[in-house]
């Protein structure tokens, strides 16, 4: 049996993974055993009603078989999780979810945008559902279609508006995929400031390099922590789940009350697919390639406008915003005609807000005049002054003005793909290579 679980938090509070853990004590005390990892699953960025990191959960529940592994750990001892497993007997089922709705009910944040949600499906839908709900928009009403076609349960408080992302969640494929182990607070510690050593953060991402999105060193924040108040105390992302207890061990902060860890599609891009700029509707994200139309305009704040055109010859208005820091740098070196691709999404206006930039060929700038070398003294001429010509300083000898050559140099930013700083870095953003990072140089 899948759940699903979706919009238990809000702008004062709550978290949803942190529900999940609840369901997961619950499944304990009902002898209900975990099937594979949990799943924490970011679904389209670009949603208006989205909740802070519009992330959805899932999980599979039966009866355990095969060797169980260590997956987290709750004050009642080792979290463990299943390779497979078997049904679940009718009336145990029927008890686990009564009690797992209530669960999800308590501990749920009660502000007005919170409208949690809980499905349960006897067998994880097609992957279609999810790459609707993290590359377009999704209504209510088709979330309950594909809920009643396939005769599964559905509970929810408030708009209904959960669904999409609960059953996206249990509908994610899972095949591409990193991990995150999140911790959570003592209820004790909950109100006050959180304590993370950022030295030993460091230093656990230079011991374990499959970490990412730990440490941001352009604006000196650290990224493990979130700055809103909800039980999560850190989250550890990693491309590999076997380091994270150990890194999770390697910091030093305050004491944890228990930790999961989550199977998870952030860093995959699931969100970006190629589209051609006429077909960019409102609240999409996506991919798009072309040459540059128009020169970068500067705007007040350090934002920058780049116009693109694509193969239609549509045009696209995309916007590098100063947060982004990497984004306006490289958007200012660009010119009219380089070929690039770029990625991110738009709102309900027509703005396309940059998440990358990729620059496939950006020739040689032309920098002023090269003045002539006289043929006979093969000295290099001096200028007599706009539109004088030129002398050479030896014997005199004079050419004219369009005698001189243009002067080219090096684009700012070579061929390459661009990130911004990792604090600004969409969930879902596609994962960069680990390359130096400095002027003109690809990350």
């Amino acid at each position: 049996m899948w759940l699903g679980l979706d919009d238990t938090d809000g702008p004062s509070g709550g978290c949803t993974t942190f529900v999940l853990t609840e369901i997961l004590r619950v499944a304990r005390a009902r002898h209900v055993d975990l099937i594979g990892a949990p799943r924490l699953v970011r679904l389209n960025p670009n949603i208006p009603w989205k909740t802070r990191g519009n992330a959805a959960l899932s999980a599979r529940f039966g009866r355990g078989t095969g060797s169980p592994r260590p997956i987290g750990r709750f004050p009642e001892g080792a979290l463990r999780a299943f390779p497979g497993g078997r049904p679940i007997p009718d009336r145990t089922r029927e008890r686990f979810l009564t009690e797992a709705w209530d669960a999800v009910l308590a501990a749920s944040d009660d502000g007005p945008r919170s409208d949690p949600a809980m499905v349960a499906f006897d067998a994880r839908p097609p992957g279609e559902f999810y790459y609707q709900a993290v590359r377009s928009v999704v209504r209510i009403a088709q979330a309950r279609e594909w809920i009643t076609r396939r005769s599964a349960e559905a509970w929810t408080r408030g708009s209904s508006r959960g669904l999409v992302g609960a059953t996206a969640a249990v509908a994610w494929p899972g095949r591409v995929h990193t991990w995150e182990l999140i911790g959570y607070r003592l209820s004790t510690d909950r109100s006050r400031s959180r304590e993370i050593d950022t030295r030993s953060v460091l230093e656990a991402e230079a011991r374990f390099p499959s970490l990412f999105q730990c440490f941001d060193p352009t604006t000196r924040r650290l990224l493990i922590a979130p700055h809103t108040p909800c039980p999560v105390l850190l989250g550890l992302r990693s491309t590999d789940p076997r380091i994270l207890p150990a890194a999770l061990d390697a910091i030093r902060s305050e004491p944890l009350e228990r930790w999961v860890l989550f199977r998870t599609n952030q860093g995959t891009g699931d969100h970006l697919v190629d589209r051609a700029i006429p077909d960019l509707l409102p609240y999409q994200p996506g991919r798009f390639e072309g040459r540059v139309s128009a020169a970068p305009e500067r705007r007040h704040g350090g934002h920058v406008r780049l116009r693109i055109a694509d193969a239609t010859g549509a045009h696209l208005d995309c916007w590098a915003f100063e947060p982004t820091k990497v984004l306006p740098r490289v958007a200012r070196g660009l010119a009219i005609g380089d070929q690039v691709v770029v990625w991110g999404g738009r709102g309900r206006d027509p703005a396309f807000r940059l998440e990358g930039i990729e620059i496939r060929h950006a020739p040689p700038r032309p920098d002023g005049l090269t003045p002539p070398r006289c043929p006979v003294c093969a000295r290099t001429a001096g200028s007599l002054g706009t539109g004088r010509g030129y002398r050479c300083p030896t014997c005199r000898t004079r050419f004219p003005p369009e005698s001189a050559r243009p002067r080219w140099v090096p684009a700012e930013f070579g061929p390459g793909i661009y990130h911004p700083t990792p604090s600004a870095r969409r969930h879902l953003h596609p994962l960069p290579r680990r390359v130096p990072v400095g002027s003109g140089t690809p990350k």
